[in-house]
């Protein structure tokens, strides 16, 4: 058994300690929001935050958060008003939508230490958060916009 804190409480769950993060967060707690793409930490579709850092949940095992806290997408902002997510929207950045959640996790880890990304700085951050539907322009226009936001609330 595994204890840790999920989205801000205190989660125990039975799954065995080598189980996949993803599959824990998915199957056994129910939050359908982080994705499986690969299973291989390639695509980042099942990006989450642990104590704050983006890492790949398909790959990391229970064992390894326990007395940690996760964060999922439920928990960026429970009524979808993050600057990333309202970004995400005004430059319309989904098409089929499938990688946003990790693309958006991924983005917020790097707003977080880097609060003004260059180009290549969101380049590098972004790099292995793979869409299918080549989003990636207007991801970025996304990050930008969210960090200028996020810039302007601190004001």
């Amino acid at each position: 058994m595994a204890t840790f804190k999920l989205n801000g409480r205190s989660v125990s769950v039975t799954s065995p300690d080598d189980s996949p993060l993803l599959w824990v967060i998915r199957d056994e707690i129910g939050l359908k929001g982080t994705k499986f793409g690969c299973g291989v930490a390639q695509c980042g579709a099942c990006t989450v935050h642990l104590d704050g850092k983006a890492i790949r949940s398909c790959v990391t095992p229970v064992a390894a958060v326990a007395g940690r806290s996760v964060t999922t997408i439920e928990a960026l902002d429970s009524k979808g008003a993050h600057p990333l997510q309202t970004a995400w929207i005004e430059v319309q950045v989904p098409q089929c939508g499938y990688c946003q959640s990790g693309q958006i996790m991924q983005a917020a880890s790097l707003l977080k230490t880097t609060p003004q990304p260059t180009d290549a700085q969101i380049d590098a951050a972004m790099n292995g958060n793979l869409c299918r539907c080549m989003a990636y322009p207007r991801i970025k226009k996304a990050i930008k916009l969210a960090a200028t936001r996020m810039q302007g609330a601190k004001a």
